[in-house]
């Protein structure tokens, strides 16, 4: 135990200046703004500490917290970290501070938009630190619910057109509108927090009713029976979170509706919970059944890299290009999880991480070229790197780093992953992979060309300038992490190689 509490710290600082912000006046806006950047603040730089203090050389679940919740039912706030959170815990904290710099300029009910805010990056930062799987699903439910207000209040609508047989059906539900958005958000998400539910309550019987403590159902051998319908129970409650296809259609419509900041969050770390939670649950406490369904999953994941990443060149809307090439990414994490390589599950992680910080950055340059030219309608733009050089210069770096351009963190991930999927059993999985690597760099190529550097009607969009104050330390700080961290990924990288051996030992040695 440590004298200082700083997981609970970092948990908890969202969470206070959430109420904090309760206890201020709706009028003073700057304070409300600061309190929050506060919070975030917090947020960030423990998790600086937490990766300076964290001894990589003796690995394993370090600055244990425990604390009594339920003991009767074996339920404690048990926090610790290894070296996937800690890789985590940095991209949770990059991207929240950004994603307020970044919304720094909202205008409507700002006190409330950020106490939902910083109540959703606790329950995510909580999720990375608990080994109470009771705790683990509660934090995972914080992190989830509050989408639904921030997209169905703060979020936007969009036209959709009508046609085919059920164009009456879509105008009943109103698609394209931001409620519907939030409500098939939540609803999805719902039905797979049922599946992850009842499988957690069979592991927890199955394994004495006495603990959900992580490394106590991970000591108990599990009938095979009881392996292989909990773990697709566990895949697909988590996939649903993840992007897993066909239970990712909830996402295009939640990023392109979401505002700057959560769409920030949605992309960069909500996603990462679904398959965080599918490694770390699925997978570790119920090896036979993840060996078993392992085809399966990778079979699924390189249709999700190459549907993904076909889906968002066709796309004409902006926010609809990234949130299906999130779809593709995502493809390559759950593809680097069914590997069960070291290189494989080294590369997943380090592509949550990378894509994090990419997506990030992405959908903050979305929002600055929305809030400035009032579309998102990609034909209708051009020339806007005339008058927006910094916006350019920065879009035009998430591009690279999205199709795996080497120097960012992007190439980095990506190759791992590829390399592990040509070390597995399904040694063809590689190919899909690599062309979904190829069709991406045709749609974001072609998206940066059309947006700024062909030729357009920039003169036309009279609101178009570049970033400003606070926008410009969003823009610089995930842009340098993309080419800091693929320049070298070791820092980073050390952390999650330290934690993967143990894992992959427990999937792969099959008797616990």
């Amino acid at each position: 135990m440590n004298a200082l509490p700083l997981l609970g710290i970092i948990v908890a600082a969202p969470a206070i200046a959430g109420v904090l912000l309760l206890l201020l006046p709706s009028r003073a806006r700057l304070l409300v703004r600061f309190t929050a950047l506060l919070g975030a603040a917090i947020a960030l730089s423990g998790s600086v500490v937490v990766a300076v203090r964290y001894d990589r050389l003796l690995g394993g679940f370090q600055m244990e917290e425990r604390y009594p919740l339920v003991p009767k039912l074996g339920i404690f706030l048990r926090l610790a970290v290894d070296g996937w959170g800690v890789s985590l815990l940095l991209l949770t904290g990059i991207i929240i501070f950004a994603g307020v710099l970044a919304t720094w300029t909202l205008k409507t009910r700002e006190k409330e938009f950020f106490i939902y805010l910083l109540l959703l990056v606790a329950g995510v930062l909580g999720v990375f630190v608990s080994q109470d799987l009771f705790v683990f699903f509660l934090f995972y439910e914080i992190a989830v619910l509050p989408m639904y207000l921030l997209i169905g209040i703060w979020g936007s609508s969009h036209a959709v057109t009508e046609a085919g047989p059920f164009r009456y059906v879509w105008k009943v539900l109103d698609i394209g509108g931001r409620e519907y958005a939030a409500m098939k958000l939540t609803l999805m998400l719902l039905v797979g927090s049922a599946f992850i539910l009842v499988a957690m309550f069979a592991l927890y019987v199955a394994a004495g009713s006495t603990s959900f403590d992580l490394e106590h159902l991970a000591s108990v051998k599990y009938d095979r029976s009881l392996q292989l319908w909990a773990f697709p129970a566990l895949w697909l409650g988590f996939g649903s979170l993840a992007g897993v296809f066909p239970f990712h259609t909830w996402s295009p419509d939640g990023h392109a509706s979401a505002p700057t900041a959560v769409s920030m969050l949605h992309a960069g770390v909500l996603m990462k919970l679904g398959a965080f939670g599918i490694m770390r649950v699925g997978m570790v406490l119920l090896p036979e059944g993840a060996r078993e369904w392992a085809p399966l999953v990778g079979g699924i994941a390189v249709v999700n890299v190459v549907y993904g990443a076909l889906s968002a060149m066709s796309q004409k809307d902006l926010k609809y290009i990234i949130a299906y090439s999130s779809v593709s990414h995502m493809g390559i994490v759950m593809l680097g999880a069914a590997t069960l390589t070291p290189m494989g599950w080294n590369g997943a992680v380090y592509q949550m991480f990378a894509h994090g910080i990419m997506t990030g950055l992405f959908f903050a340059l979305v929002g600055l070229v929305y809030e400035r030219a009032h579309t998102r309608h990609i034909p209708s733009m051009g020339g806007f790197a005339k008058i927006m050089p910094g916006v350019a210069a920065f879009f035009t770096l998430a591009c690279l780093s999205s199709l795996g351009l080497p120097g960012t963190a992007g190439f980095v991930a990506e190759l791992l992953v590829f390399v592990g999927a040509y070390q597995s059993a399904h040694s063809w999985w590689a190919l899909p992979a690599i062309l979904g690597a190829f069709i991406t760099a045709v749609y974001v190529l072609r998206a940066v060309k059309t947006i700024f550097w062909g030729p357009g009607p920039a003169e036309k969009f009279v609101d178009l300038s570049d970033a400003k104050k606070t926008e410009w330390g969003a823009l610089w700080i995930l842009g340098a992490a993309l080419v800091v961290f693929g320049v070298w990924p070791d820092l980073v990288l050390s952390f999650i190689d330290r934690a993967t051996p143990d894992y992959l030992s427990a999937v792969l040695g099959g008797s616990k």
